[in-house]
């Protein structure tokens, strides 16, 4: 009988055009993370690796694959804020991806409008309907089976303030389509819209 599974090991190589894991594992809300230096330098950055960890209290985390400015402002200051990235906001997220030195801000490399938190001093995206002001809570560098570091950390944080555009709240229930959130897929290019049409519900038993 033939076996239709395609079977790897990730340690010997996926032996295919693209490694399928991020695909796999997808499509993924973006870590949309802004944070400053502890010189007041601000940093926005998307991470493909992010999500929510705990209801309560609230705790989301994002990797950050290498050591980056991310990863090194939130060390110094202890502070980031996430902000939904959105299908109006995709080319501007885009762009904040660039590769650029520390110094450089990417509020203004990529045409947005840093917006006063409430609670801390890292700025929120302006633009963006929805952004959750965080404290640190760990930062974990990650370790293989064997025991050996990766060159990735983990960053959690609680959320301690949560921005929310009032029109995407109806009868006080959040309407996630309406945000018109944009979720990364696999491959070097690929992300997702949510669209209304693609609701289902389904009750747990019992």
């Amino acid at each position: 009988m033939q076996d239709d599974s395609y079977y790897y090991e990730p340690a010997q190589g996926h032996g295919l055009a693209h490694d399928p894991f991020n695909a796999i594992v997808g499509p993924r809300p973006i870590g949309w993370i802004s944070s400053r230096s502890a010189d007041g330098i601000l940093n926005l950055a998307p991470y493909s690796f992010f999500n929510a960890f705990n209801y309560i209290p609230p705790i989301i985390g994002f990797a950050s694959i290498g050591h980056k400015d991310s990863l090194s402002n939130i060390e110094q200051t202890g502070e980031f804020v996430w902000n939904l990235a959105t299908l109006p906001l995709a080319e501007a997220m885009n762009q904040s991806c660039a590769a650029v030195a520390p110094e450089v801000d990417e509020f203004a490399l990529a045409g947005l409008t840093p917006a006063p938190s409430n609670l801390i001093e890292v700025p929120r995206v302006a633009e963006s309907p929805v952004s959750f002001e965080c404290r640190k809570t760990q930062i974990i560098q990650l370790q293989s089976a064997a025991g050996d570091a990766v060159n990735t950390w983990l960053v959690l944080g609680e959320v301690i303030g949560v921005h929310i555009d009032r029109r995407l709240l109806v009868d006080g229930v959040y309407q996630t389509a309406a945000a018109e959130p944009i979720l990364r897929g696999g491959g070097p290019a690929d992300y997702f819209r949510i669209e209304p049409d693609a609701l289902f519900r389904m009750q747990r038993p019992g």
